[in-house]
């Protein structure tokens, strides 16, 4: 491990990998850079190396980190307890509405990567293949039938990636109008009062706010 001297002046992996992603959703990949990197954070170049082998071993990381935060990160929350479907699906909403569980940008830079890159292609295709298996199976332990499960599962995450590719931007207070209607076309359940409550909350969002 490096000494506390060491981290100061060649800083840390978790630096330059913080950099990196920085210069990934500002510029593409093709501004991901050892140079440029070492530029930004005021490091020498040869610094890079004590963490990364080289370019290569650092846009690995740069996956890997992606493949947690948001592949995990949804799959966490179709996972998480909810006593009804309505209250599961507003779980799985809390992804687009918390960057810290699902980076809506991030998605969009690495579906950009994708476009010049084979390897990434392939990520894409396991990460969509694994969210959308997770939603089915969120459905099937509610009760539904294997293809719905999974036409409703593709549904939801085909539709969201629509807004991340579109880019699309909403006012929270439109968001959440909107949100009931969602889980209902989505589940076939409008979510009850006190489900409703308890997700505005999570995300500091009171019903006045709208008007």
């Amino acid at each position: 491990m490096p000494s506390p001297s060491t981290t100061s002046a060649k800083g840390s992996k978790d630096v330059w990998l913080d950099a990196a992603f920085d210069m990934l959703l500002e510029s593409g990949v093709d501004s991901v850079r050892i140079l440029p990197l070492a530029k930004r954070l005021k490091l020498s170049r040869t610094s890079f190396y004590w963490f990364f082998k080289d370019r290569e071993a650092l846009l690995d990381a740069l996956i890997a980190r992606w493949r947690e935060k948001n592949t995990q990160g949804l799959v966490r929350q179709t996972e998480a307890y909810a006593e009804t479907i309505a209250e599961a699906m507003l779980n799985v909403f809390d992804c687009w509405l918390n960057p810290r569980l699902f980076d809506s940008p991030l998605e969009f830079a690495m579906r950009s990567w994708a476009l010049q890159s084979a390897p990434v292609v392939s990520e894409i295709e396991a990460a969509d293949a694994t969210r959308i298996d997770a939603l089915s199976r969120m459905f099937e332990r509610y009760g539904y039938a294997p293809l719905a499960a999974n036409v409703r599962g593709r549904t939801i995450y085909l539709t969201q990636i629509g807004y991340i590719s579109m880019k699309t931007q909403e006012p929270l207070e439109v968001r959440m109008q909107r949100i009931p209607a969602y889980v209902e076309i989505f589940t076939g359940q409008r979510p009850e009062p006190r489900e409703l409550k308890r997700f505005h909350a999570r995300h500091g969002f009171s019903p006045t706010d709208s008007g």
